[in-house]
């Protein structure tokens, strides 16, 4: 799918305080950013947002950082976050003027960038992360894009490097073929598979807590199963 451009994007990002710019500037130091040494928890490919803006709403104990590679998209989170807590800049603005945004209080645990995910390592150190979340991710059909798909082994790979000792990646999808893929993909990284299942509302235990995300809530209103699994490095 082509993802329109919205060229006040760029703008809105540079400009709010929530999206962090240089990110590789605080490998090992996201301490800094948040002003604590809570454990840090990142959602790659977070879209619009409701999924983190919920669970830093939530759990204020945890630091969360929304990892998004398209400036459009991340932009509907940085609009979701600001029509939701109320803050003072104007996201509708289609001309260059100055903004007035700034991190609220009540909500300080979470933070976005626009970047790849493939650059991960250059932004976190070792052990520097607890947990990541893979929401809906893109299935990339073709066989020969397999690397790129964020369930990968080449990804987990990835993961491994930024995750501390017992850290998680816990991946949700209505795609059956991308599911069956990321099981084999958790066996042959040689991660422990703690918990799986096919059908996650209906499944007593991995419900419990379940936070959905807006395809989440879209694809299990049109009937669809939703397939859940937990990986340990």
């Amino acid at each position: 799918m082509r993802l329109r451009n919205i060229p006040r994007a760029e703008g809105v990002l540079q400009a709010h305080p929530i999206v962090v710019k240089n990110e590789k500037l605080y490998k090992g130091k996201w301490s800094r950013v948040f002003g604590n040494t809570n454990p840090v928890h990142i959602e790659i490919g977070m879209g619009k947002g409701s999924f983190l803006l919920t669970m830093a709403e939530r759990n204020p104990g945890i630091n969360y950082i929304g990892i998004e590679r398209y400036s459009s998209v991340l932009l509907r989170a940085v609009e979701k976050y600001e029509e939701y807590y109320g803050g003072e800049g104007s996201l509708s603005i289609e001309c260059e003027e100055i903004y007035n945004f700034k991190i609220h209080e009540e909500l300080s645990n979470i933070r976005f960038i626009c970047m790849d995910a493939a650059e991960i390592e250059n932004v976190f150190a070792p052990g520097e992360i607890e947990r990541v979340y893979l929401n809906f991710s893109d299935p990339w059909p073709k066989k020969r894009h397999a690397r790129r798909r964020l369930t990968s082994r080449e990804f987990f790979g990835r993961y491994d490097k930024i995750l501390g000792e017992g850290g998680t990646v816990e991946f949700k999808t209505d795609n059956s073929e991308l599911f069956q893929f990321s099981l084999r993909e958790v066996e042959e990284a040689e991660w422990a598979l703690t918990a799986y299942t096919w059908n996650l509302h209906a499944d007593e235990q991995m419900r419990v807590g379940n936070v959905m995300t807006e395809y989440e809530e879209k694809f299990s209103s049109m009937g669809n199963s939703i397939h859940k699994l937990i990986a340990t490095r």
